[in-house]
């Protein structure tokens, strides 16, 4: 007979216990710990793929000695998502995409690879049947000969498989669903997550095969299992949007092979989802007349210069308590430029209810669009229309200063490019942009009280 094992686990962290405890010592949380039965057969890290190295056989070796010159990163045909990743799929990485329900992180990995026309793909679904996923792929309108689709959970069935057909890219959807026979645990506990994920990492790293994990998020909004899980794989992503939005974003929150901030667009339609190129055409919305309260502001997403529209809207506090509430900007930070435009500029500003919201959907971090911000509060409080054709690119300090922000000439020429007649800036980033030529009127600020004087006499 094996050997039965009880442990306890933390349901928001994912901490072993031998016992069971109230609090969890390592997040804080109360009544957290669950009991789950470990049934040990054997050593789980024993398993060994077909055509890679035993432990045995390898040795150490130099770090400049290792062979880096023939590996090259694979595209998945999405500009996107190859953005997100750093430029393609690095061979033997293990990526976990992670999303609310429903927001499309299936389709997005059924229609990437489906795309990989050049390359031999296992999708492996737990959640869904063959005639579903064969469903879902035609809906899509994509015909691949090389995408092969398997409806199985137990990882040993999965690996005896994956060794048949040797493929060279292998999407797991979901790892929740997924059990090993080691393991005597519900599928979806937070042993079992841990270990199936160790097998897939085990995997991608001894054949070099990528491996795309799909995973589940709590109410939170944080992946589920424990967080060893995203320590343990090369890339996490986050799929994410408004389901009242057409838009979806697929943002990198880390990336050990690329910039983690770098973010995809895709445009959720009927038949899938669409690679949104130029997302500044799509963010601001067609205005027919003047509209106080709003404000463009050139923002910058890794290597991309965008164009964000801000709307703002000042009333008087009905319930005697102001109201402060944003969607797709930091509260703190709003806060924080109130109080500027309070004490520095002698705005009366708190007594009024102030609601900031960035229009599509999308949540900046950009300190850029401060000024922005700022002048589309303005606009609303003094109910003055902020012309259509001017642009903001500054961030405001506690002292009321505009500061400068970095890779302005790309700010610029976005705005530029859309058609913007005219652009605020700070002062100190004119140095070197003096003699060049936009085609748009800069104008170099170095005060909020000037910014509105120029704008509002």
């Amino acid at each position: 007979m094996a050997k039965v094992k009880k442990a306890f686990f933390c349901s928001n962290c994912g901490v072993e216990s031998p016992k069971w405890m109230g609090r969890c010592s390592s997040c804080g949380e109360w009544n957290t710990f669950q009991e789950e039965v470990i049934k040990k057969e054997g050593p789980s890290g024993g398993r060994s793929f077909s055509g890679s190295p035993s432990a045995s056989s390898r040795k150490p070796q130099l770090i400049h000695s290792v062979d880096t010159q023939s590996v090259d990163r694979i595209t998945t045909r999405s500009v996107e998502l190859d953005r997100v990743l750093g430029g393609g799929i690095v061979p033997g990485a293990l990526m976990l995409i992670g999303g609310e329900p429903g927001i499309g992180k299936s389709t997005l990995m059924l229609q990437v690879v489906m795309q990989m026309r050049d390359q031999k793909i296992l999708y492996i679904s737990g959640e869904e049947s063959d005639m579903q996923l064969s469903m879902r792929a035609r809906r899509l309108g994509f015909e691949h000969d090389g995408c092969y689709i398997l409806t199985e959970t137990d990882t040993e069935a999965i690996f005896s498989h994956i060794g048949a057909m040797n493929p060279q890219i292998v999407v797991v959807d979901s790892i929740q669903t997924l059990t090993t026979p080691h393991l005597d645990s519900a599928a979806g506990s937070i042993s079992q997550v841990r270990e199936t994920a160790a097998e897939f990492q085990r995997f991608s790293k001894e054949t070099g095969t990528p491996v795309f994990l799909i995973g589940h998020i709590t109410k939170e909004g944080s992946l589920a299992g424990p967080k060893l899980l995203e320590h343990m794989v090369d890339t996490v992503l986050h799929f994410e949007g408004d389901h009242n939005q057409m838009y979806r974003i697929l943002r990198a929150v880390k990336n050990r092979f690329g910039s983690t901030s770098e973010l995809g667009i895709f445009e959720m339609r009927d038949h899938g989802l669409r690679e949104v190129s130029n997302p500044s055409e799509l963010l601001l919305s067609q205005r027919d007349e003047m509209i106080s309260g709003v404000s463009v502001s050139a923002s910058i997403e890794g290597m991309r210069p965008m164009l964000i529209e801000t709307q703002a809207l000042v009333t008087p506090a009905a319930y005697g308590t102001p109201q402060r509430s944003t969607t797709g900007f930091d509260l703190r930070r709003m806060n924080m430029l109130l109080a500027v435009l309070e004490k520095r500029c002698g705005f009366r500003i708190a007594a009024k209810d102030v609601f900031l919201n960035v229009t599509g959907g999308i949540r900046v971090d950009d300190p850029a669009i401060d000024l922005g911000v700022i002048c589309a509060v303005l606009s609303s409080g003094e109910d003055i229309p902020l012309n259509e054709h001017i642009c903001f690119a500054a961030e405001v300090g506690l002292t009321g200063e505009i500061r400068p922000v970095t890779r302005i000439e790309q700010r610029i020429s976005e705005a530029a490019k859309l058609g913007f007649k005219e652009v605020f800036v700070s002062r100190h980033n004119l140095k070197g942009l003096e003699k060049k030529d936009f085609g748009i009127r800069v104008h170099p600020v170095t005060r909020i009280g000037q910014v509105f004087k120029m704008l509002f006499g």
